[in-house]
């Protein structure tokens, strides 16, 4: 059944370029769809190990920043008058070292921060994302600082015997950006239902039980910290590529909010939830626009979140899987009763 709606929700995104014509509402559904990547990321720690990061929008940044710089080349001077010198390489290059570098940081940030727990955890992300905002804001001979690195070039991707396409349309960023989240959902779903998630869960739901059968805490909260800083910064990389500028602001704390809206919404904890919560909270800002001043579209948005987690408390995806499994069930009670009742009544 899960599997069936699965590649019947892939099948309806692969079809949205079909029928969507409207190039500012495919863009905005690009946008979206990578901040869904980076939500889906921030579920892997907030929703199956119980870790609430609000910096985590600094892997998302770090991969923009690196993809673009190793894309574009620099040249930035060391200590002792030496000088660094990059040429650019290949966009693609800089995604596979924007996923390289965002999980060692994941890794160094993890290896530190889940020696603590609870908030002193959540403020010791929270300081990373500000330290990395302010580098990239200060080191202007590296990033541009405010005056933002400009015309980062589109990815290409090489094809047997077809040379190398360049993917500068919104249709062709868009089914990248599909390939890239359905890479990233099989990832965190085999993860989640591999050994190792079973051991992120017991960490969340007991972690003095969990210690007792031999779960090393630190090894598996960091693995999970480096495989989400990782899909992160893919995501940031792809936000680079596609917007084709990127600044500091990218760090604003903002981001990182809408993340935990995202997989609060939807359900953390659910594969599905990023997704869905991340679909109705990316686009709604597109929608109430056009009717709402910007105050009131704040407004609203904030009252829908309320009404959701009011009437579905679990999120979108949990609650309503839980209230269909009940309904199943008494059905299943009901059927069996009915027939007996049917059963006693004379031929």
């Amino acid at each position: 059944m899960r599997a069936a709606i699965t590649m019947l929700a892939l099948a309806a995104f692969a079809s949205v370029p079909l029928w969507l014509r409207d190039p500012y509402l495919l863009n905005a559904l690009i946008t979206t769809g990578i901040f869904i990547i980076a939500a889906m990321s921030l579920n892997l720690l907030l929703g199956f190990t119980g870790q609430l990061s609000l910096g985590h929008i600094a892997f998302f940044g770090i991969g923009a920043y690196v993809s673009a710089l190793t894309s574009l080349g620099f040249d930035i001077g060391l200590p002792g008058g030496f000088r660094l010198v990059h040429e650019p390489w290949p966009p693609i290059a800089g995604l596979a070292l924007a996923i390289l570098v965002a999980g060692l940081c994941g890794y160094f940030v993890g290896l530190l921060s889940f020696r603590v727990r609870g908030a002193y955890f959540v403020i010791v992300t929270i300081s990373f994302a500000e330290v990395v905002r302010l580098v990239a804001l200060n080191w202007v001979e590296l990033t541009q600082g405010p005056l933002a690195l400009t015309n980062i070039p589109s990815i290409a991707i090489g094809l047997p015997s077809l040379g190398e396409l360049t993917l500068r349309t919104k249709l062709q960023n868009y089914y990248l950006l599909l390939a890239v989240a359905v890479v990233a959902y099989l990832l965190i779903a085999r993860l989640v239902h591999s050994h190792f998630g079973r051991a992120m869960r017991g960490l969340m739901e007991n972690e003095t039980l969990a210690v007792s059968v031999g779960i090393d805490v630190t090894k598996t909260l960091t693995l999970a910290a480096v495989i989400s800083a990782a899909i992160a910064g893919a995501a940031g990389s792809l936000y680079a590529h596609y917007i084709r500028i990127i600044d500091p602001e990218v760090f604003a704390f903002i981001n990182t909010v809408t993340m935990v809206i995202m997989v609060i919404s939807g359900g953390k904890g659910s594969l599905a939830g990023p997704v869905v919560g991340g679909l109705i909270f990316g686009l709604l800002p597109v929608v109430l626009r056009p009717i709402m001043a910007p105050e009131a579209q704040w407004i609203a948005y904030g009252g829908v979140l309320i009404v959701i987690l009011f009437v579905l408390p679990r999120g979108i995806v949990p609650s309503l899987a839980q209230r269909f499994a009940r309904r199943k069930r008494q059905a299943a009670t009901v059927a069996p009763v009915a027939f007996s009742e049917r059963a006693k009544e004379p031929a």
